[in-house]
């Protein structure tokens, strides 16, 4: 397989919807499997994001994971485009809510699953039919480290990120006798605007001053606003790029995708590890993270 970022055309013109383009991975992947042939509709939920997208090349459209009617009236100009065909869905739009457990309302928890758990769902299933029809479909969604193991302070991403990987294990036990298949990504750091629109969600929904974890939420926004990669191991959206493209051009995508060493290292801690020892660490790696 041609390594991303080449001029070979391997896509065909292959119809690929894929959500949060507005930047980091969304916005690399389109641009990527643009370059390779695809015929990419890359789709983001503010009307200046959707400019953008469109002055680059793309085929752009607003879709809000949060809003049913969104998701609808998005799927339903795709398939109007392609002829009611689409090769393959990349879930990517999410964000991360920061917060301790107790400071997290039900609203705010609720806010959280809307965007990066419903709305992944509602347009996965709409897009089932459509795959069942034409008899094969590729759905790819864009986990995380934190969908294997969690980091304090993180717990609505968390929980989010666990309940996609446990939906996402079922469908594709669901579809094993299909040519439909599914596969998750799961970075570790990726160089991204996730801390800067995570530092936004916490701003809006956190009150810090009245919380037990108030100095710990000091500590913790001055890593959320700082520039440049804080943790080790960032990589550059590329490198979920080329796991993308071997998820929708192997004969056999696999199931699982790790991408940075991060996730190499805690998926392996996590087999090896008894639950108090990987807490320990766990717990190590957060403290460092809001020192």
């Amino acid at each position: 397989m041609t390594e991303p970022g080449t001029s070979q055309t391997t896509g065909r013109g292959k119809p690929v919807l894929i959500t949060g383009c507005s930047s980091g991975i969304g916005r690399c992947v389109a641009l990527g499997l643009e370059a390779r042939g695809y015929r990419v509709f890359a789709t983001a939920r503010k009307h200046r994001d959707v400019s953008e997208l469109q002055s680059l090349g793309l085929e752009s459209l607003m879709l809000d994971l949060a809003d049913t009617n969104s998701v609808r009236d998005a799927l339903e100009t795709v398939l109007s485009r392609t002829g009611g065909t689409l090769y393959a869905l990349f879930n990517n739009g999410a964000y991360g809510q920061p917060g301790a457990v107790e400071d997290l309302s039900r609203e705010v928890l609720r806010a959280q699953f809307e965007t990066n758990l419903f709305g992944w769902h509602e347009l996965t299933r709409a897009v089932l039919p459509v795959m069942r029809r034409q008899g094969h479909g590729r759905i790819i969604h864009n986990s995380s480290v934190l969908g294997l193991v969690s980091l304090p302070y993180r717990g609505a991403y968390n929980a989010s990120k666990y309940a996609l990987e446990g939906l996402a294990d079922t469908l594709r036990l669901e579809l094993r006798n299909t040519d439909i298949h599914v596969s998750l990504i799961e970075p570790g750091p990726i160089t991204s605007r996730f801390r800067a629109n995570a530092h936004q969600a916490f701003r809006d929904h956190i009150d810090a001053q009245n919380s037990v974890h108030r100095e710990i939420y000091q500590r913790m926004e001055k890593r959320l606003v700082s520039e440049g990669p804080v943790a080790p191991f960032t990589l550059p959206p590329e490198a979920v790029l080329e796991k993308v493209v071997h998820a929708l051009e192997s004969r056999r995508p696999r199931i699982r995708y790790y991408v940075t060493f991060p996730t190499w290292l805690f998926a392996t801690l996590k087999r090896l590890l008894p639950g108090r020892v990987l807490d320990k660490v766990l717990m190590r790696v957060g403290g460092r993270e809001n020192r």
